[in-house]
């Protein structure tokens, strides 16, 4: 007699995406005393999986990562949706809720290609899709030419085998979790800030669905989701799209919290930061961060945040 499932966990079917699934599951099993097969993993086709000739902001925003997903959640054909943090919109419909982040991995950018960003070959041609990455590349080498590249990891490291860039930047998390590490190296996030978010797995799950809530909590890391809160508050009071070029990090410092942020225009060419530090859960001094970088915000920099 076959196990009776005890949650559906949906996932978008790339290696990364099932990589974290697994991870998901692994954690979920062992908190609450299952085996594994009493734990589903639905995979499902994402939009932004399925158009890689175009840079995301131009086809759909993150919404393409989730969408399908979200769907399947609120239908009730999945009992919890499995996302790396950095996809999620800042705003999410009020049927869900995050339910649990799971702890933090490494929240650096990986450069493939090159052993530092001085490194980089005069004029190289690097591939990204990613505003924040092309913006904060043109700040520190203008030099550069940037050019579209999306798709899963092994898509992208296939565009730079056959020479469609020189360079390019992944998530040292992801690399990890595909076992990759050795193919890029991590940058500095004193000297190249991350992607909000970045590193995180997230879990999320119908807001009124207290059982499957009660056991996906189990899992949730607290000190992760003081950061990813803080990130995603700042976010929102930005007011962005996804052609906003931000990079952002928060991490514990002593009894509190930091969180650096800058905002560049998309060209690079012009670059704002700033700092607050407060106790975990307390956003105010975040929101007013967002409000200094967004009053100081330059031309090129202005009608890309708050709004415009």
């Amino acid at each position: 007699m076959e196990k009776a499932i005890k949650l559906r966990l949906g996932t978008r079917n790339s290696p990364l995406a099932m990589a974290q699934a697994f991870e998901a599951r692994a954690r979920l099993c062992a908190a609450n005393g299952w085996v594994q097969d009493e734990v589903e993993l639905v995979e499902v086709l994402a939009s932004g999986d399925k158009v890689l000739d175009r840079p995301l902001a131009e086809i759909g925003g993150k919404a393409l990562w989730t969408k399908e997903l979200d769907l399947w959640l609120a239908e009730g054909r999945i009992d919890v949706a499995v996302h790396s943090a950095k996809d999620v919109e800042t705003v999410r419909p009020d049927l869900f809720h995050f339910a649990a982040f799971l702890p933090r991995a490494d929240r650096r950018d990986a450069l493939v290609g090159a052993d530092s960003i001085a490194a980089i070959p005069e004029g190289a041609i690097v591939g990204t899709s990613a505003p924040r990455r092309a913006a904060q590349l043109l700040n520190l080498r203008p030099d550069c030419k940037v050019v579209t590249f999306r798709g899963n990891v092994a898509t992208r490291l296939g565009k730079l085998t056959a020479g469609d860039a020189d360079v390019t930047f992944l998530a040292a998390a992801g690399l990890d979790r595909l076992s990759l590490s050795e193919v890029g190296v991590p940058l500095d996030e004193d000297d190249w800030v991350p992607a909000a978010a970045q590193g995180v797995i997230a879990l999320e799950c119908r807001a009124q669905d207290a059982l499957t809530t009660e056991c996906v909590a189990k899992i949730d890391d607290g000190g992760t989701r003081a950061e990813l809160e803080a990130e995603r508050a700042l976010l929102a009071e930005l007011d962005g799209t996804c052609h906003s070029p931000v990079a952002a990090l928060c991490k514990a410092e002593g009894e509190g919290m930091t969180l650096r942020a800058v905002l560049f225009s998309p060209d690079g060419r012009e670059r704002i930061e700033g700092t607050a530090q407060f106790a975990a859960g307390d956003h105010g001094p975040v929101r007013a961060l967002a409000a200094d970088l967004l009053a100081r915000a330059t031309p090129g920099i202005a009608p890309h945040f708050g709004g415009s």
